[in-house]
């Protein structure tokens, strides 16, 4: 496995980072040039597949369905040494390659990193699922009295794929709330965040119903 080759030196100074470059370049006049901080190979990333909400839904009366919303391919990674990382990871972009079935390595991706220090984790947003998508559909929305509503949403998720996948549901959930009902296991990992993992057969759909009762 091959760690990560650096073109540049990294060296702490005050609050920053300076980045040396090793060996020597040309730039012709007036001309832009890229050159590539660093590559590392065979580094292991954790996929997530995510569907997002949105805090509005909790606040409105939605009479038709959302069709076909997107659900985003997300990679997690650690900047680790064990990683074949390991250091300090400036703000820029970053490309992802695969090596695709005879080897070749595709272009699969690439986002915007903000600045990561050592052993600090990354997420790299891939763009959005093909084969796997979403559908949101508000079965009830009322309100009880004063500022309390309860609003009940089904979640319909679908996978084309031939392998089964896990999507991870990230409703983020205004106000002082509490779950009435959910076909599914939640968590709570912040104060305004609710969270399911559901599974999706290959080829099949999972449906996600949960009802919450808010208070603003």
């Amino acid at each position: 496995m091959q760690e990560a080759s650096r073109d540049f030196k990294s060296e702490c100074f005050f609050e920053y980072h300076l980045y040396t470059l090793d060996s020597r370049t040309t730039i012709k006049d007036n001309q832009t040039k890229q050159l590539t901080l660093m590559a590392a190979s065979e580094v292991p990333v954790a996929k997530q597949l995510i569907y997002y909400g949105a805090q509005d839904y909790y606040r409105t009366s939605y009479g038709m369905p959302m069709f076909n919303q997107k659900v985003g391919v997300y990679l997690d990674l650690k900047n680790s040494e064990e990683n074949r990382l390991g250091v300090p990871l400036p703000k820029g972009k970053i490309r992802v390659y695969k090596a695709d079935g005879s080897g070749s390595q595709q272009f699969i991706g690439e986002d915007w990193i903000d600045h990561t220090p050592k052993d600090e984790k990354v997420r790299i947003k891939m763009g959005d699922a093909f084969d796997v998508v979403g559908e949101r559909t508000q079965k009830e929305w009322r309100k009880i009295g004063g500022n309390v509503y309860e609003v009940e949403w089904e979640i319909s998720l679908r996978n084309h794929k031939k392998e089964d996948q896990t999507v991870t549901v990230i409703e983020p959930v205004p106000g002082d709330w509490q779950v009435l009902t959910s076909t599914h296991t939640w968590e709570k990992p912040e104060a305004h965040t609710l969270k399911f993992s559901i599974p999706v057969a290959k080829q099949g759909a999972s449906k996600l119903v949960y009802r919450v009762r808010l208070r603003f």
